[in-house]
């Protein structure tokens, strides 16, 4: 399905080693004709300053990008799915903390909430994962989700097998096409590359 017309909530969680190239894609995604983009990020990645940059200087040039306001509370959150705000929600990057609350229904944060909201209308839920342990202490949770309802994952590699064995990170090349297809209920295959 086109994204054309489409309203999307693309949420931020603390990968931040992946939001330069996320954002790359968040650029092409806002220029699709009648689109709008509301942003959200978590906790950390709204406050952290990190050695990827200052949180200040993302959240700024997220919402001139997106023309919105980061949604950055749990109140904020909440009317995502009372209020049908989203066709699609995208958590790109998405954390292994993120993804170990998703598959276990622990909503803390305003990511979690906004998911867990969204899926009351049994919209996709598109997941983008940036987790150094994916191979390892996180692959229950990944399991966990890529089997259930309304989850889509953009296809993802193993971030540097030689000195993070366990780590995996989602290709941002993916990130237009597997909203498309998860907005038709379809898994973009591969999923791992």
């Amino acid at each position: 399905m086109n994204l054309e017309g489409k309203k999307i909530g693309f949420a931020f969680t603390g990968s931040f080693c992946t939001f330069r190239k996320t954002i790359e894609e968040l650029k092409k995604i806002v220029k699709i004709k009648d689109i709008e983009v509301i942003p959200l990020m978590s906790f950390n990645s709204y406050n952290l300053d990190t050695k990827f940059g200052n949180a200040k200087d993302f959240i700024k040039e997220i919402e001139e990008i997106t023309k919105n306001k980061i949604i950055n509370t749990v109140p904020m959150a909440e009317p995502i799915g009372p209020k049908k705000m989203f066709d699609i929600l995208i958590v790109a990057p998405c954390s292994g903390n993120t993804i170990s609350k998703l598959a276990n229904d622990i909503i803390d944060t305003p990511v979690t909430m906004a998911v867990k909201s969204h899926l009351r209308n049994e919209r996709p839920v598109v997941i983008a994962i940036s987790t150094n342990n994916a191979l390892s202490g996180a692959a229950e949770n990944i399991g966990k989700l890529l089997n259930r309802k309304n989850y889509y994952f953009v296809p993802f590699k193993q971030d540097n097998p030689i000195t993070k064995p366990n780590s995996v990170v989602f290709d941002p090349s993916y990130i237009i096409k597997t909203l498309e297809y998860a907005l038709d209920k379809e898994q973009i295959q591969p999923i791992m590359l």
